[in-house]
């Protein structure tokens, strides 16, 4: 197997040491021509389980006949923006292991007000399994052969939200924030490449002078598209990787009102290069993956750190400790787009300077509001972010609340929610003119 490919898809990121202030970079949206002006329904909401009203996290949200869609924040919380001319429709929510729910948009209350979802679990449908035995293998092959049927082999073009933040400790330093778009090539061509490019984004940087060390994303939406597996299969389902993997059934799930089987997958022992572990969402009819949640084995945290660490200084030790992915995808007329991502990795710094060790959480996701097969062009090559653009020097600094307009985002949990409100704060009262003597 490639290592560069499991470098790519694992997440990159860059260590360096600070030499100047970097309290706030600044950097220019791109400008664009702005959608026309119309009434838009705003939607609050949360999901929860019907019977603990446990929050659902990253449960999909959608509008029926549309191609308008979001996910819940790890609050199960959301919100939604609807053109009023799509009032008649309905919202659709689905999780997995959930029965879908579907709501006309007219009974919901609009801006201001949270509506409360609940979804019921659905049944285990282990009928699939009882009456015709599968091997995982045979799900695995038959995935494989069934891409070029399940995923569309025109281009589209997706309009997504992308945040990404990074924590030091239990305090946010960064967070970054852009309304994106996705040239996204047929999944049959492999000389066509997916494209990213910002339509506008805003971040907000909070350093220390005490800090002497910043972790930097590189890559931004760009890696998170690298999430798509069935794009970038090599790392975990390609007839090559499975060669390393041992992969077992391990049950069937609703998904989105389909069964799915669930097949769990980890690293052949006596291979000592980091791979992944985690389960596969497979549709039982049509053999496409839905859904799939897995890290990166860290038994071996030298070899993984060498994955994630581009440049560091002397002295500094840098162990990821945890990581945690997950993709979804979005059927629609028979075949299945992209349309969520989400990586964190948690890692544990040591530097001879310093008598605690420091820990950093990096999270970087990307949701899929809208999409088109129309006029799909491709971008200009000077338009296209790269694997080596660091995301927050691409954009500005931050504090108009109204700043997303009528685009769909992601709603920013609380603990999120709180952080922007203090770090806009700090930019306003640096933004202040000098008082005149």
């Amino acid at each position: 197997m490639k290592k560069r490919n499991v470098f790519q898809i694992a997440v990159l990121i860059i260590l360096t040491v600070l030499v100047s202030d970097l309290a706030v970079l600044a950097g220019k949206p791109k400008d664009k021509k702005k959608p026309d002006q119309q009434s838009i329904l705003v939607l609050r909401g949360k999901v929860v389980d019907k019977e603990t009203l446990a929050p659902l996290v990253f449960a999909s949200i959608s509008v029926k006949e549309t191609n308008v869609a979001t996910v819940t924040n790890i609050d199960g919380e959301f919100i939604i923006k609807v053109p009023e001319t799509e009032v008649s429709k309905n919202l659709e929510i689905s999780f997995i292991g959930y029965k879908n729910k579907v709501i006309p948009l007219i009974e919901l209350k609009d801006d201001g007000f949270r509506n409360i979802i609940t979804l019921e679990p659905a049944p285990i449908p282990l009928k699939e399994i009882i009456i015709k035995p599968v091997m995982p293998d045979d799900i695995i092959n038959n995935l494989l052969s069934n891409i070029s049927k399940n995923y569309p082999n025109i281009p589209n073009l997706m309009t997504a939200f992308y945040r990404e933040t990074i924590r030091k400790n239990r305090n946010y330093i960064s967070i970054g924030e852009a309304l994106v778009e996705i040239f996204k090539a047929p999944y049959q061509n492999d000389l066509r490449f997916d494209a990213t490019r910002i339509y506008k984004g805003r971040k907000n940087t909070e350093m220390a002078k005490s800090d002497t060390v910043l972790f930097k994303l590189q890559g931004g939406p760009v890696t998170a598209l690298e999430l798509d597996l069935i794009k970038n299969p090599e790392a975990i389902i390609t007839p090559e990787a499975i060669k390393y993997y041992d992969y077992k059934l391990t049950g069937v799930v609703e998904i989105d009102g389909r069964s799915n089987y669930i097949v769990e997958f980890s690293q052949k022992g006596g291979i000592t290069m980091p791979l992944f572990l985690g389960k596969l969402f497979i549709d039982t009819k049509s053999y496409a993956l839905s859904a799939a949640e897995f890290g990166l084995n860290l038994s071996n945290q030298e070899e993984a750190a060498s994955l994630f660490i581009k440049k560091k200084p002397l002295g500094m030790t840098v162990i990821p400790e945890a990581t945690s992915y997950l993709v979804k995808y979005r059927e629609q007329d028979g075949k299945w787009y992209f349309a969520y991502s989400r990586a964190e990795v948690r890692f544990k710094v040591n530097w001879k300077r310093k008598l605690f060790n420091t820990h950093y959480t990096t999270m970087s996701e990307i949701a899929v509001t809208d999409r088109t097969e129309e006029e799909v062009i491709k971008f200009a090559g000077r338009e296209k972010l790269r694997y080596t653009d660091i995301f927050l020097d691409e954009v500005s600094a931050f504090a108009d609340e109204n700043f997303w307009g009528e685009y769909n985002v992601i709603e920013p949990d609380q603990s999120i929610e709180q952080a922007i409100r203090r770090l806009a704060r700090k930019v306003k009262f640096s933004d202040r003119p000098p008082e005149q003597e």
